[in-house]
């Protein structure tokens, strides 16, 4: 993605499933379940890089003792910065004999993440708020562990109002500020009530109330409370919650948005955002990690007992596709040919583009990230070329003009070549995370091979996807130039990104979007702005009704043009300005239907139909367009 786009959080947690002296003795380390931790996390460093945090539920802890524990970030290399930190007073202990390593008891008596339930959580923020405050977990607390509770998700509620509302009504105060606060509330109020409950059973029943917190803790369902907070949620999501009394949960949205992974053993269960990071820090096979079923929690109690249930209705399932175009890690077995066969699949217009002129062709890609679908895109078309070899050598020895000069001609001339022309400076991304001095810093992102592409060349570049143009147009475009081709195409792997998102990833700004400001373009152009207004008035008629009753009218705009023309216009555009090369530019998309025969699995594409999986989505893209009209910033949800 040329663009840079924060997008959804990693979650990890884990679960030990046997006494911190086992691991001890198995692995030589007391702190098994904390170094698994922070591996998990480290392999997931890709999902979040505005914050980090941990958090810790100890077992079978005496009264007066601590046995939860939390701590966040937001400073430069959070991840790395937590646990270094807590590596650095983990060993003073031991230095002033606090904690033996070699009597598991005293760490886990003395160290705050010494325990056995552990949380971590990988920030990109969506919300707008970037402080330690707003990175998770979230934690709300009570002095009776079966009221206590840590969240952290990878999510996106976009009904964040209505929460807020109901817990109103209820008579609550919530504190306003993010999704996630809303979320922390409306689960902790139904733990409160299914404790408040089992205390009143036992307490008319005069159990003795030393005796209570036990049985609280075994008779608390985690399900039956999931069932009760979510029944409302809109968005898309993978939370993971500790209960101070040692239960835990996991829970996935029930159109399967977010992802989320798991992998158990007799000694462990974890859970995090990205399949193969469970791979290689457990060394499992693929299949001994599955992911959790959209619309199911997986329970862990107190004692072990592991379930998993469903805490919604079935609905249809539409896993997010920008997660395998270029979110999750591409060493993933599975994403790593998806992306293959989405480079793969820009075939027919790469060789239109180019005229079917390999020799006068050289092929490479920006960024990085679409590295492999390059890849993809280099195999097509070498094997079209191999094909068009075959036929023209086999209709030669048809006719007869068969012969060693011809044979060289073939063999030898018009094959494509791949080259690394664009280089990103990675250390200045730090620099530019957050939206505020992107454009002053974006155009050095890049650097460039000098001496590869010749003036009769025509550079084609893959890049993941296309969603601002803002780095195509003031970086790469530029950058790219200075090589002087007669001709620059840019091929996407990900179709025209034309609706926000409101389930995780940062875009949500309608007007920002390269591919709508090339529609209201093409209005401009056709005497047609009155559509605008037009849309504008439909979107404010709705605006007060409730989501599940809303159309999106933003598709009429874009239902007037093809592809083709849009993408015509995104060139015009993007066209570098104020440079020397004057050479022709062409920008192809990948036609929603090809994105989805090479990722056949993940459907989620409201990002480029307007198709939303829930109403909330649809809610998101009319105030989005109000947003836009009265020339108003921010996220529409």
């Amino acid at each position: 993605m040329s663009d840079f786009l924060k997008h959804e959080c990693g979650i990890a947690m884990i679960r030990l499933l046997k006494p911190i002296s086992y691991y001890q003795e198995k692995y030589n380390t007391p702190l098994y379940g904390f170094n698994q931790l922070f591996l998990l996390m480290e392999k997931q460093h890709n999902r979040g890089q505005d914050g980090a945090g941990i958090g810790c539920v100890k077992l079978d802890v005496a009264p007066g003792q601590q046995y939860m524990a939390r701590e966040r970030t937001i400073k430069h290399n959070s991840l790395a910065r937590i646990f270094k930190g807590q590596l650095k007073a983990y060993q003073k202990m031991v230095d002033k004999g606090v904690i033996h390593p070699e009597f598991p008891q005293t760490v886990k008596d003395n160290f705050d993440f010494g325990g056995e339930i552990l949380l971590g959580h990988l920030r990109y923020g969506t919300s707008g708020v970037y402080s330690s405050n707003s990175c998770h977990p979230y934690v709300r607390q009570s002095n009776w562990p079966t009221k206590n509770l840590m969240l952290a998700g990878n999510f996106t509620i976009t009904n964040e109002k209505d929460l807020n509302a109901d817990l109103i009504n209820r008579g609550q105060h919530p504190i306003f500020g993010t999704d996630t606060q809303a979320v922390l509330e409306e689960v902790g109020f139904h733990l409160d009530e299914a404790h408040d409950a089992i205390y009143h059973k036992m307490r008319d029943q005069n159990v003795e109330g030393a005796q209570i917190p036990s049985i609280i803790s075994q008779e608390l369902d985690p399900i039956r409370i999931l069932k009760h907070a979510a029944s409302n949620w809109d968005g898309g999501y993978a939370i993971a919650g500790l209960i101070g009394n040692g239960d835990s949960f996991v829970m996935r949205d029930p159109q399967g948005i977010r992802p989320c992974f798991y992998f158990q053993n007799d000694e462990v269960i974890a859970f995090a955002s990205e399949r193969v990071a469970l791979m290689t820090i457990f060394d499992q096979p693929i299949e001994n990690v599955r992911e959790v079923e959209p619309g199911c929690a997986t329970v862990v109690k107190r004692d072990g007992t592991i379930y998993s249930e469903r805490f919604t209705d079935p609905r249809p399932i539409t896993p997010c596709s920008f997660e395998r175009i270029y979110f999750s890690r591409g060493n993933d077995a599975d994403i790593y040919n998806e992306r293959k066969a989405l480079g793969g699949a820009l075939l027919e217009q790469v060789v239109a583009a180019i005229d079917n002129n390999f020799a006068d062709s050289v092929f490479s890609f920006v960024p990085n990230t679409a590295e492999v679908a390059y890849y993809g895109l280099l195999d097509s078309v070498r094997l079209h070329r191999r094909k068009e070899v075959r036929d023209s050598l086999l209709a030669a020895q048809a006719n007869g003009t068969l012969d060693a000069d011809l044979i060289d001609e073939l063999i030898m001339g018009n094959w494509p070549r791949g080259e690394k022309i664009a280089h990103k400076d990675i250390k200045l991304r730090t620099f530019i995370s957050q939206e505020e001095g992107r454009a002053k810093l974006v155009s050095h992102v890049y650097d460039i091979t000098y001496g590869v592409v010749q003036e009769k060349d025509c550079l084609v570049c893959i890049d993941d996807s296309i969603v601002r143009g803002t780095t195509l147009k003031e970086s790469i475009l530029k950058i790219l130039s200075r090589t002087k081709p007669r001709k620059i195409v840019v091929a996407s792997t990900a179709p025209q990104i034309r609706y926000p998102d409101c389930y995780g990833i940062d875009m949500s700004e309608l007007g920002k979007f390269i591919a709508f400001k090339a529609t209201v373009a093409l209005l401009k152009d056709e005497g047609c702005s009155h559509l605008l207004q037009e849309v504008y008035q439909d979107c404010l008629a709705q605006a007060d009704s409730p989501a599940g009753e809303m159309v999106n009218h933003v598709k009429r705009l874009y239902d007037r043009y093809t592809d083709e023309q849009i993408s015509a216009k995104i060139a015009e555009l993007v066209y570098p300005r104020n440079v020397p090369w004057q050479g022709e530019l062409e920008i192809v998309f990948l036609p929603v239907e090809k994105m989805r025969e090479a990722i056949p699995a993940h459907n989620g594409d409201w990002y480029f139909t307007g198709n939303y999986p829930t109403p909330g989505g649809t809610a998101t893209v009319n105030k989005a367009f109000i947003n836009y009209f009265e020339n108003k910033t921010g996220r529409a949800y």
